[in-house]
């Protein structure tokens, strides 16, 4: 006797009313074990939930637009007469024999128990699932495109489990954006940017140092080196665990092979499984002279050919902010331009009003609110035109370019392999990674904000255990952020600005890092800890810190989020003393009323 299942959704994670941004099917559609029904959307992550038993879909409880929790039904189905095992387990044991309608949750994605299912072929037959071929037929068990973090760290870890894999890169050296020309290159030079800035500073305090001399050979063989030691490093790690790095530009050919094209010619890959950590790339702003060397994007402004006199920045966000606080203490005048009327757009502005008054200071200009609206090439010169809250013209020896990133999942022929990917070229995911396509993964930049590279490099562990078969999900709660700028900006969880627009109740500690003896003694006390509580519970929610090394601060807020920790929790914690650390426990005092560090009259 057939039998009619509620599917509910199971355990996401900490995320309650996700919206459903598609349904991928209809009343009267017969659907399979594992295929995708809804497709959800949080701040994290795009997944999609499979079915947990085989069947015809009788009802739909949800459409685009519907908000849905664990637990909420998403459909009805009836299943066949027959169940099998796998099927009775997810909808639970003790189903009447009268037909009674019973439950079960969507599978989870966090399990790694689904059975892989390829596209239909064009005959409208299924392949068998890889996992019930004999793994000798594919030349690898796991093959992983993109060598980012993400990308090796999912290569590295899948051979740690025992299973035989390839990792394709497409440059010379592992690492990808990241370590070659983003995190660790600008984080070189922002260092030495630094120590530019704090021997000036320290004059006001009777130490005097003379001009510094700028030796561009020898600052950019120190930032190449540092490159180069941690590639050479990565190379080592995947020799001693058998990856084999192959390495050209590659491409699906179908659901089981992708293509690689290199100077020596093109290979074929065949796999079990594959993760994409394709990355992303850089936006080209239309209608820029691109093809001048001296418009340059964020990969170029790293190769520090010149000292430009005048640079403009094209962007107020994290990247543009960093490479310009690097060129002004190397000697330009910068001239920020950012659209918007904020520098770093998202972020609580109080956590930026420090770093934009350091720096209104010592650059030529910043505008916002105000467009490049076009850019003329002359011999000695690139003529920006501006328009919106500032207008006019002026010249540059050198313009940067950076206004966000856009991912790469358009550029591999996902579609071959039966992939979705949006026009903007991310692909969605479930929370074990899973694209459309079961047995294809997908991770960091592709799978959508917030484009960094820890966010990556978590999501390639998960991907990865999940294809060696263990139970492994990415429910993260919390995703730090930090803008390496100085002073540092670092951010977590909640923003102030968020739960004012979603109306939420919270509580916040704040602590000025005036009252710091530590900040003091570094002469930059601007900065601030500020925590966010739900007054409810009074578990902490958020944070931001402005300041010197507010993103190695950040941690432990990170932490306590995770952990559900409490103001009391957080204050009760023994800083050591004099840290700027223990900025976070007197934020946590300060929200409480039993700070001493400062006088805080009481309400009322």
């Amino acid at each position: 006797m057939s039998k009619q299942v509620e599917i509910k959704v199971p355990d996401i994670g900490d995320f309650t009313d996700i919206p459903v941004i598609e349904v991928l099917v209809a009343v009267g559609d017969e659907v399979s074990e594992e295929q995708s029904l809804v497709t959800l959307e949080s701040d994290k992550a795009t997944m999609e939930l499979p079915s947990p038993v085989a069947g015809v879909i009788e009802e739909l409880h949800v459409e685009s637009g519907s908000l849905v929790s664990e637990g909420s039904v998403i459909a009805v189905a009836r299943t066949a007469q027959e169940l099998e095992p796998a099927a009775e387990n997810a909808a639970g044991a003790g189903e009447s024999e009268s037909g009674e309608s019973e439950s079960a949750d969507v599978a989870e994605p966090r399990t790694s128990e689904f059975q892989t299912r390829e596209p239909e072929t064009e005959a409208g037959k299924e392949s068998p699932p890889p996992d019930a071929q004999n793994a000798e037929t594919y030349d690898f068990d796991l093959v992983v495109l993109g060598a980012g973090p993400g990308g090796y760290t999912a290569a590295f870890r899948a051979a740690d489990l025992g299973l035989r894999v390839a990792l394709v890169e497409r440059y010379a050296s592992l690492g990808g954006v990241c370590l070659n020309v983003g995190c660790i290159p600008s984080k070189t030079l922002l260092h030495t940017a630094q120590v530019i800035d704090q021997a000036a500073a320290i004059e006001r305090h009777g130490v005097h140092f003379g001009e510094p001399q700028i030796d561009l050979d020898k600052l950019r063989a120190f930032k190449d080196g540092v490159v180069g030691k941690l590639a050479g490093g990565l190379k080592g790690l995947a020799k001693q665990r058998k990856v084999e790095v192959v390495q050209g530009v590659a491409a699906f050919e179908g659901a089981h092979v992708v293509s690689v094209q290199s100077e020596d010619g093109q290979r074929s890959l065949s796999f079990a499984k594959a993760i994409i950590a394709v990355g992303s790339q850089s936006v080209e702003l239309p209608g820029m002279p691109w093809g001048d060397y001296r418009l340059m994007d964020s990969t170029a402004a790293l190769e520090l050919e010149e000292i430009p006199e005048r640079l403009l920045v094209v962007g107020g966000g994290i990247i543009g902010l960093e490479m310009a606080c690097v060129y002004e203490a190397l000697g330009s005048k910068v001239t920020v331009v950012e659209l918007t009327p904020k520098l770093m757009p998202g972020t609580d502005p109080d956590l930026v009003k420090p770093l934009q008054r350091r720096i209104a200071k010592r650059y030529e200009a910043i505008h916002l609110a105000t467009r490049v609206k076009q850019i003329d090439i002359a011999d000695d010169a690139l003529v920006a035109h501006f328009e919106g809250e500032h207008s006019g013209k002026a010249d540059f020896d050198r313009v940067l370019v950076a206004v966000g990133r856009s991912p790469n999942g358009g550029r591999i022929k996902a579609e071959a392999a039966g992939v979705r990917v949006s026009e903007r070229g991310f692909i969605s995911v479930d929370a074990a990674m899973r694209t459309s396509v079961p047995h294809i993964f997908a991770i960091g930049d592709v799978v959508g904000e917030p484009m960094l590279a820890h966010k990556a490099t978590h999501e390639g562990r998960v991907a990865a255990e999940v294809c060696a078969g263990e139970k492994s999900a990415f429910d993260a709660r919390v995703i730090p952020s930090v803008a390496y700028t100085d002073p540092e900006i670092a951010w977590v969880g909640v923003t102030e600005a968020e739960a004012c627009e979603k109306g939420m109740e919270y509580g916040v500690g704040k602590f000025p890092w005036a009252a710091s003896g530590r900040a003091l003694g570094n002469d930059r006390s601007e900065g601030f800890t500020k925590l966010l509580f739900d007054p409810k519970t009074d578990r902490l929610i958020g944070a931001g810190i402005t300041g010197l090394n507010a993103g190695d601060l950040i941690s432990e807020c990170a932490l306590a989020i995770e952990m559900g920790a409490e103001a009391s929790d957080i204050a009760l914690t023994i800083h050591p003393h004099p840290t700027l650390s223990e900025s976070v426990g007197m934020a946590a005092e300060a929200y409480e009323g039993t700070i001493t560090d400062l006088y805080m009259p009481k309400k009322g």
